[in-house]
């Protein structure tokens, strides 16, 4: 689950001179699809079992965590505990992709999730953090990120990013992908194809003792060459029994200072628009519309940094 940037309003400083290729935002997005310009029905809240372990902000509404300051180094028994909530986390992830059909709600996506998750004794991280209604989130088309499972069908040539988040034993695993319903134009398969290469190459770039901002650097340039804009205000962000900690990872250019070292956990997930960057919120305080009403796409994946490089713990 995406984190918006505390500082990246004020830092965020773009050439807007670029080459833009066919896909790219100088013509803007005019693919087939359906915009979504509301939120649909939102069902009740579903239950959590008692003996499911819940993080605090369960039994007490609680701020988004604080992602600035130093990023935590894990130990041995905390990597374990990652490594089996990533791996659920994404299990849970997949399954979900496979009912993202024509006709199926995001809220009946949803309701799998959420039992999955349960059955497996873990708790669906964003259920009430920082006041969300449900167990994953469900984004489709012009929708940035965060958008809530609802009763609108899914539709033929919709792309959807499916969210998952789970906590396991006291630690948080959190990954998303941008899946493809039904038939779907030439400019959505191209915008999903490029983002998920953008984040597999974002995480090629990670190693112990490489600096946080060349993420952002690269998917910056990434961006330029594909004819593409990141959505920067959304942002990664360090997990573990926190769902969200330091480090902040940016992902557009930025000198922010700080180097990865082995143990540290955090995910990168950049969300890359065929229109433009900007957004706003429908009144449900989550949903986020692009303005221009251009489709975006996401993939995101856990990492850690270890001695030699990058373990992914959100792996299928």
């Amino acid at each position: 689950m995406v984190r918006i940037g505390l500082l990246n309003v004020l830092m965020r400083q773009k050439a807007l001179s670029r080459n833009f290729f066919k896909f790219g935002k100088k013509n803007g997005d005019t693919g087939n699809f359906a915009r979504i310009v509301s939120a649909g029905k939102v069902s009740e809240e579903r239950s959590v079992p008692d003996e499911i372990q819940k993080p605090a902000y369960y039994f007490k509404n609680l701020p988004p965590g604080d992602t600035l300051g130093t990023p935590e180094i894990k130990n041995k028994e905390q990597i374990e505990g990652m490594r089996l909530s990533g791996k659920l986390a994404a299990q849970v992830l997949r399954e979900c992709g496979k009912l993202a059909v024509v006709g199926k709600t995001t809220d009946e996506i949803d309701a799998y999730a959420h039992d999955r998750i349960i059955g497996a004794n873990a708790y669906p991280s964003p259920l009430r953090y920082a006041g969300f209604p449900k167990s994953i989130c469900t984004s489709i088309n012009n929708v940035a990120c965060h958008g809530i499972p609802d009763d609108r069908k899914l539709e033929n040539g919709d792309i959807i990013n499916i969210d998952v988040t789970v906590f396991l034993n006291g630690y948080h695993g959190d990954c998303s992908k941008t899946f493809l319903v039904g038939d779907v134009d030439e400019k959505g398969r191209y915008l999903v194809d490029a983002t998920k290469s953008c984040l597999d190459q974002s995480i090629d770039l990670c190693g112990p003792d490489v600096e946080f901002q060349k993420i952002g650097q690269f998917i910056e340039s990434f961006c330029s060459e594909h004819g593409l804009e990141s959505v920067a205000a959304f942002i990664g962000h360090g997990i573990g029994s926190y769902f969200h900690g330091p480090p902040e990872i940016y992902h557009y250019y930025n000198d922010v200072p700080g180097k990865m070292q082995p143990g540290m956990t955090f995910t990168i997930e950049p969300i890359l628009s065929l229109g433009g960057s900007e957004y706003d919120l429908l009144e449900d305080g989550w949903t986020a519309l692009s303005l221009d009403g251009a489709r975006s796409a996401q993939f995101e994946h856990t990492i850690l940094i270890t001695d030699n490089g990058t373990e992914i713990l959100t792996k299928p």
